[in-house]
């Protein structure tokens, strides 16, 4: 009955906010707490395991280890609203659809990392030292 249960989590898609895959690429440990920290790694090691994401303007699973994320809302929830939605235009993808993981960040590095847009949509991000001095994971 559990090993059901696993399965069914593993085929269910994972929320993702469209900009977390901009914030992904470069993750490398830092983030607002310890425990968020540990939390995106675990979602970003579970997502490289194959996993379908469902892109989605609002919290997801990263958000849910947030100290902004205060109910369910964050508390940047405009700004990170504009994040989210740059990203779906400029990487052709629409609030709601579903892809494999590694089809987003696929999307993400050629039409956002390698073009500079990164930049253009979240250059004032208070994380953007981190991504200007480190290669994105899904360059290859």
């Amino acid at each position: 009955m559990a090993e059901e249960k696993d399965k069914q989590k593993l085929a269910r898609p994972v929320l993702l906010r469209p900009h977390h895959g901009m914030c992904l690429a470069y993750f490398k440990g830092e983030g607002y707490s310890d425990g968020f920290s540990a939390h995106m790694k675990e979602v970003l090691d579970e997502l490289q395991k194959g996993m379908d994401v469902q892109l989605h303007v609002g919290t997801d699973e990263i958000c849910s280890a947030c100290p902004n994320n205060r109910e369910g809302q964050c508390t940047d929830l405009t700004l990170v609203e504009k994040y989210d939605n740059a990203v779906l235009e400029a990487c052709g993808l629409a609030d709601g659809e579903q892809l494999a993981f590694d089809d987003f960040t696929e999307k993400v590095q050629n039409q956002l990392l390698v073009t500079g847009k990164r930049k253009e949509i979240c250059g004032g991000c208070k994380w953007n030292g981190i991504c200007e001095n480190e290669k994105s994971r899904w360059e290859k």
